[in-house]
């Protein structure tokens, strides 16, 4: 039997959340979050679908492409430009919009989800939008009249606000937070305000006029086209890609003068439209903010909360997040030294981490924050920049977000997640559904999908009321894989579904207290507990290939626990707890 002695370190990590000195928004402590990526979540109007100027594609052969077709076999037209899926697939769209999004808000309700995380939504030619255009616009592909936004856009004067009109895709957008309100959801975008793209009507404006341009040190110009110097026209730009060049900061205010003015701008358009706050967005998801300097954000977040003062900030930090959150700058961050921290102790084997290990890793990842924070981090496990979960499984001892992919290893495993790899995910969703901080889905997760790093994990959503091809192809010439069927795992939604309600449910796995009762490296047994006032919840996990018989100390008298997940009852006596977790498997238990 696995000893009742809880762990040294996490021993004296119960305290109390009462305690935080950083305040942070309330309704995240109950977050559950789903990450959509909109152009590939539902086409809920084919009408406003994107043209091949939309896209920038030259090819006259370009079209649309099917929604539930398989994912790596080229279309006719794509043929015709190449017969390597990685040198086509970027021009891909799949015409996935606002309008199906709101039609779909129902499906996330079910599913039990309280927050929606939504990848860039402002005017942009490329699918992924991180290489923006335009802020003050929602993308008029996103939208029910797409030729009419672009005139009201070309109408604008974009330097002056006061220019700014509402498009039918705008508005569509405003809808669609209202819709999300109504049904008890909150919405947060993504704040892309490092870098911007080609497109956008500054850059092209210093791009044609040079030295002349008002808008010259908006961003950083290493050289001027002059011909009678033989110079070229050359810009600092995002990580040395040329289609996304980086604004000019400033040690002082940390963005230049320009920019710095029109972020704000736009950040009051989208959190009060029209002056209004409850109808606008309820925070943001800032992309690379490490690449800004501190002080922009310090302002910012002034501007943000005084807008609303319960409004959500989380940063795109990878690593170590604390000198962003101390109070001053964000509420949180993308959690990725948890997902990092879950995948080495449930999915890699080699290079997997014990019981021990795996505790010591949360409690140092725990004391980086303040303790409010913690229960507001975006706990991810993937994202649209990883592969997805039920591929990490199948493909394991890699580092996380190695970016392996067929694109770059020919062995990448790309087969439909088997029942033991579906398995181990319900094990990992356990845990990310009962530990501290907020879980966050990525689209799909919970339908079954499964892909390896950008852009395949960027398919089309799978859906019930839609019939699929298998997916057959290899986008590796040479290399067969199975035949899979693409359908959408009612039991695992179903499953997802009923953890997301018991979280949300239960006070003590949304602001209860921390504490490790087993972390048993012999019998690689791990055991927490989370308790609010009366309300107390033991969530165990064998990675054995036996049966552990477990006994712990909690601080109940007698009580009778349920297994939320077999609905096993289990009597607490004296403070004892003992019950047994099968092989490879987990329990959750309440009282």
């Amino acid at each position: 039997m696995v000893g009742i002695v809880a762990s040294t370190i996490a021993a004296a990590a119960a305290t109390s959340i009462a305690d935080c000195q950083v305040k942070v928004p309330d309704w995240a402590m109950k977050a559950v979050w789903y990450q959509i990526f909109p152009e590939r979540f539902r086409n809920g109007d084919p009408g406003n679908d994107p043209m091949a100027k939309d896209a920038q594609v030259s090819n006259r052969n370009w079209k649309i492409s099917p929604w539930t077709s398989d994912w790596y076999k080229l279309q006719p037209w794509e043929k015709k430009v190449s017969d390597k899926f990685y040198n086509v697939v970027f021009d891909r769209r799949y015409g996935g919009d606002l309008e199906g999004i709101v039609d779909e808000l129902p499906y996330l309700k079910k599913l039990g989800i309280n927050v929606i995380y939504m990848n860039p939504v402002f005017e942009s030619p490329y699918l992924h939008k991180y290489n923006t255009a335009n802020y003050a616009h929602i993308d008029h592909n996103f939208g029910p009249d797409p030729a009419g936004d672009l005139k009201i856009m070309s109408e604008e004067n974009p330097d002056d606000p006061s220019t700014w009109q509402w498009t039918s895709a705008d508005k569509e957008f405003l809808r669609f937070v209202k819709e999300a309100h109504r049904m008890g959801m909150h919405v947060i975008i993504d704040g892309v305000f490092n870098h911007v793209g080609t497109d956008f009507w500054a850059f092209k404006d210093v791009e044609i006029y040079q030295q002349k341009s008002k808008f010259r040190n908006w961003f950083d110009v290493t050289s001027w086209a002059d011909p009678a110097k033989g110079t070229k026209f050359t810009y600092a730009c995002w990580w040395g890609v040329k289609s996304l060049p980086v604004f000019r900061k400033d040690s002082t205010t940390g963005l230049a003068h320009g920019p710095y003015e029109h972020i704000m701008a736009i950040t009051k358009r989208w959190m009060e439209p029209n002056g209004v706050a409850r109808d606008g967005i309820d925070g943001w998801r800032l992309d690379v903010p490490n690449e800004i300097p501190h002080p922009f954000w310090i302002a910012w977040r002034k501007l943000v909360k005084g807008i609303n003062p319960e409004a959500y900030i989380t940063g795109e930090i990878w690593d170590n997040a604390s000198p962003w959150l101390k109070g001053d700058q964000f509420d949180a961050v993308m959690n990725y030294e948890f997902a990092k921290a879950a995948v080495n102790f449930f999915i890699n084997k080699h290079l997997g981490i014990t019981p021990q290990q795996f505790d010591s890793t949360l409690a140092a990842i725990r004391n980086l924050y303040p303790e409010s924070v913690n229960y507001v981090l975006q706990n991810l496990i993937d994202s649209h920049d990883t592969d997805r979960l039920g591929s990490m499984i199948m493909n394991p001892d890699r580092a996380y977000d190695s970016g392996d992919s067929p694109r770059s290893n020919s062995g990448y495993d790309i087969s439909k997640p088997d029942a033991a790899a579906i398995q181990r995910q319900k094990l990992i969703v356990l845990f990310q559904m009962t530990y501290v901080g907020a879980p966050m889905v990525y689209y799909g997760d919970e339908a079954g999908m499964w892909g390896a790093d950008d852009p395949d994990d960027r398919k089309p959503m799978l859906w019930a009321d839609m019939k699929y091809e298998d997916e057959r192809s290899s986008p590796v010439t040479g290399v067969k894989r199975s035949d899979d069927k693409n359908v959408f795992n009612k039991d695992l939604f179903g499953y997802y579904s009923k953890l997301i309600h018991e979280r949300i449910s239960n006070p003590a796995l949304t602001i209860g207290t921390y504490r490790t009762l087993v972390a048993d490296d012999t019998d690689r047994v791990f055991v927490f507990e989370r308790k609010h006032e009366g309300h107390v919840a033991v969530v165990g996990f064998n990675l054995s290939d036996k049966e552990q018989a477990v006994e712990v100390n909690v601080d109940v008298e007698s009580k009778v626990f349920a297994d939320v997940l077999s609905s096993e009852k289990t009597l607490c006596q004296g403070g004892r707890l003992r019950f047994t977790i099968k092989p490879g498997w987990g329990v959750l238990l309440v009282n």
